[in-house]
């Protein structure tokens, strides 16, 4: 007897032999749809959240696909640009600072910035500063003592609104020996004033110790020659 052919509707036979009662296919789907729609079926479906971070992750794993499928060596490749890529950041980030440093007037950009005081006082201010852990502030004061100690000395003019690199090179130009330390002490000096940069202990004391050894520097005159005492001879003063 051959198999009756399947139909698009569904049978229902009555007990008392009536004929059968034949249903559509798209009531009993809307059925079915209205049926699945109810919460009960939907309890453990991700949230708005899990579906938008799913969505995220899924185009930046096509991406980085279809990045290492384009890289020499595949995804290995990828990830060696890309360490690579970050190293160089780094690096920057510590050789310049974070971003964020904006352009100061000249006059911001003074080393002293609040009235005359001597070497000895911005002494004192750094080694206050030191001793409750402002390192910052003890690497700005102790500069400052450094370079009011070279103008009493005369060993450069006392020029209001000199910054601290503009020291530096002056300074390098009489104490030679010392012009690396002396760009040195003004790159911290601008860190810490305006890179936004919170100096350290051993930041503080390298400037400390270049301090104390330029006081007893011995200064290169204009023919070459150091003075014979040890001492400095200011240019037009009696000899």
């Amino acid at each position: 007897m051959p198999a009756a052919p399947l139909t698009a509707a569904a049978h229902t036979t009555s007990d008392d032999g009536e004929p059968p009662v034949t249903l559509p296919r798209d009531p009993a789907r809307e059925e079915a749809e209205r049926e699945l729609s109810e919460g009960i079926y939907h309890q453990d479906d991700p949230g708005l959240f899990e579906r938008a971070v799913q969505w995220v992750w899924e185009g930046v794993s096509d991406l980085l696909d279809r990045a290492a499928s384009a890289a020499p060596g595949g995804h290995t490749g990828l990830w060696i640009v890309v360490g690579g890529l970050l190293l160089v950041l780094v690096l920057l980030v510590a050789r310049v600072g974070l971003p964020g440093r904006r352009p100061k007037a000249a006059a911001e950009e003074a080393l002293f910035t609040d009235g005359p005081r001597s070497a000895a006082e911005h002494r004192k201010a750094a080694e206050e500063a030191a001793a409750r852990g402002d390192w910052s502030r003890a690497v700005q004061e102790r500069t400052r003592a450094m370079v009011r100690s070279l103008e009493e000395r005369a060993l450069l003019d006392a020029r209001p609104g000199r910054t601290a690199d503009e020291a530096a090179a002056e300074a390098g130009r009489v104490l030679p020996g010392h012009a690396d330390r002396l760009r040195t002490a003004a790159h911290d000096f601008d860190d810490v004033t305006y890179g936004g940069r919170t100096a350290a202990e051993d930041t503080y004391r390298r400037t400390a110790r270049l301090d104390e050894d330029l006081r007893k520097a011995k200064p290169l005159l204009a023919d070459g020659a150091t003075p014979a005492g040890g001492g400095w001879t200011s240019p037009g003063a009696a000899v």
